[in-house]
């Protein structure tokens, strides 16, 4: 995202007159979630004063895990995670803060659902774009996503990065990751796919991983 990131971390960047994760925010908010854990790392001593008004305005308290400023880095996908998990509940929301998707309802229904469900893990996944073709996953006549290889027949999907997780999904990293580990989610999300532990359902909304100078244009325009 050179030269847009180079004084901006990527979720304060403007898409349709609000910054990237205010989309985010909002919807939560809509949907009755008001405790909110953020991660941060680029930039990241922006992101807090940025978004304080809002959360104010909407209601919301929102707690930050700063990667940069304790590790001097993002501690990626997984490791993120692990490192806010003592400040999550049970069950919780993820969604990364550079996906655009503005119709998608963070429900109660679907909370609901999976906590009485046996998966660790439930993904949104979406129709693959340009710059993803293959896919990540695929997905099962009963609704199991489905570690499948680039080179299989079966249709793959993208995943959007919005999931709910159960607290024990992480049980194999340190809680809490005091020490900073680095540990990406792929990896354990397709262990736990090969033992039919996590759920997935498609998301046909629009969805644009805003990944590019051009992709953040082409919404803005």
């Amino acid at each position: 995202m050179r030269p847009l990131t180079d004084r901006c971390p990527k979720p304060l960047l403007h898409v349709r007159g609000q910054p990237l994760i205010a989309w985010h925010l909002r919807a939560l908010a809509a949907a009755g979630v008001s405790d909110l854990m953020i991660n941060t790392a680029w930039l990241g001593e922006q992101i807090e004063p940025h978004l304080r008004p809002l959360a104010t305005e909407l209601g919301c308290q929102i707690q930050y895990s700063h990667e940069g400023r304790d590790f001097g880095d993002a501690l990626e996908t997984a490791g993120g995670i692990a490192r806010a998990l003592p400040e999550l509940a049970d069950v919780f929301w993820v969604v990364a803060g550079d996906v655009f998707m503005p119709e998608f309802t963070f429900s109660a229904q679907a909370v609901q659902g999976f906590v009485q469900s046996s998966a660790l893990a439930h993904l949104w996944l979406v129709p693959n774009p340009e710059h993803n073709r293959r896919g990540d996953f695929g997905l099962s006549a009963q609704g199991l996503a489905l570690n499948l290889p680039t080179d299989t027949h079966l249709p793959r999907y993208t995943f959007s990065t919005v999931a709910l997780y159960k607290r024990r999904f992480f049980n194999a990293l340190p809680q809490g990751n005091p020490q900073g580990l680095k540990a990406a989610l792929a990896p354990m999300l397709r262990q736990a796919m090969d033992s039919a532990q996590v759920s997935a359902e498609v998301y046909t909304g629009p969805w644009t991983d805003v990944g590019t100078p051009e992709r953040l244009a082409e919404l803005n325009g």
